[in-house]
């Protein structure tokens, strides 16, 4: 699935964030860029007031942001934006309105995909988040509080953060989410975080306290889960029945493999794949599949749904030596 990530135009030749003239004042340079932003993407970010069937009818159960992301209406937004709601409407800043259909939503990366009955103006090109330092300019497009089209600037103030996923689903996190200090309030959820190029490098999800936002990043994972939900409606995931967090490894093993962290197994469920393989609780896992584990979180971002129904190799330590077990991911119900 291929996405916008080309800027072109009169705004790519001036270079958005720079060529600043000689003589200009820093902060007409960040105005300039912060304006730029606003102007490339703001046609393409919509405001989305969700409805609750009841009843007596229809009824309003909130609102939030997205943004298109195809020219044929495919937007991008936050699940929990549009969980609670039986119809959807979008409005663009050029005045048109549409009622949008949920595609798809994945609550456990908290994005979703709607689509509208009207053609966007303009999909938004998509940047790269693991490409941002801290420090590094960004912009928020979206509609707090019901006021469509506002736009807020900050800096990213820290990467790599994670944050809880959807309800049902304890020890899930979201993983290198983007913290930022440009403004959000209730309604921005859903809608862009974007580079000083204007290309969108997080969907802004949270508002954890005064300067404080935080988003979904954009990168290959994402893509991943964006083209999933086009396709499907939804997003398939590997299961093993593991609860887990990091845990130091014994000083011969760390000096053996040159690392100092696993996963530590804390918990396997009952009756699931892993605990049919033999797992046991304090099994410290180093590696699946070829593919090394620091943490839970490395484990959750390898279960992917190509390894469902395959039997995969596990490296763990256990009594202070390292061996193979064999495990044969599920599904993971929704």
């Amino acid at each position: 699935m291929h996405f916008p990530t080309r800027i072109d135009g009169p705004a790519a030749d001036r270079g958005l964030a720079g060529g600043t003239p000689p003589g200009d004042e820093a902060l007409d340079a960040y105005s300039r860029t912060v304006s730029e932003v606003a102007e490339r993407l703001g046609p393409s970010v919509a405001n989305l007031r969700v409805e609750r069937r009841t009843r007596r009818g229809r009824r309003g159960a909130g609102g939030g942001s997205a943004f298109a992301i195809t020219a044929d209406g495919y937007m991008l937004t936050s699940a929990h934006v549009v969980a609670a709601g039986s119809g959807v409407i979008a409005s663009f800043a050029d005045g048109r309105e549409a009622r949008a259909d949920v595609v798809g939503t994945d609550a456990l990366s908290d994005l979703a995909v709607v689509r509208a009955a009207i053609d966007a103006a303009e999909p938004a090109a998509l940047g790269e988040a693991g490409r941002l330092r801290v420090g590094q300019l960004v912009v928020a497009i979206g509609s707090p509080l019901g006021l469509s089209g506002s736009v807020t600037a900050g800096v990213v103030s820290a990467l790599g953060r994670s944050l809880p996923a959807g309800q049902g689903s304890p020890g899930r996190l979201i993983e290198n989410v983007i913290q930022t200090d440009a403004a959000l309030n209730p309604g921005n959820s859903g809608g862009a975080l974007a580079d000083g190029l204007g290309r969108v490098v997080g969907v802004n999800t949270a508002v954890a306290g005064i300067g404080l936002g935080l988003a979904v990043p954009i990168d290959a994972g994402t893509r991943r889960i964006i083209g999933s939900l086009m396709r499907e409606g939804r997003v398939r995931r590997a299961y093993l029945g593991i609860a887990g967090g990091s845990g130091p490894l014994p000083p011969k093993i760390a000096a053996e493999l040159d690392r100092e962290v696993a996963c530590s197994v804390i918990e396997v469920i009952e009756g699931s794949p892993a605990d049919r393989a033999g797992f046991t609780s304090g099994d410290l896992i180093v590696e699946l599949d070829g593919e090394p584990v620091r943490a839970a979180g490395d484990l959750q971002r390898l279960m992917v749904a190509e390894r469902i129904g395959r039997e995969l190799a596990v490296e763990l330590v256990r009594a202070g030596t390292i061996r193979t077990v064999a495990v044969t991911p599920v599904e993971l119900s929704s």
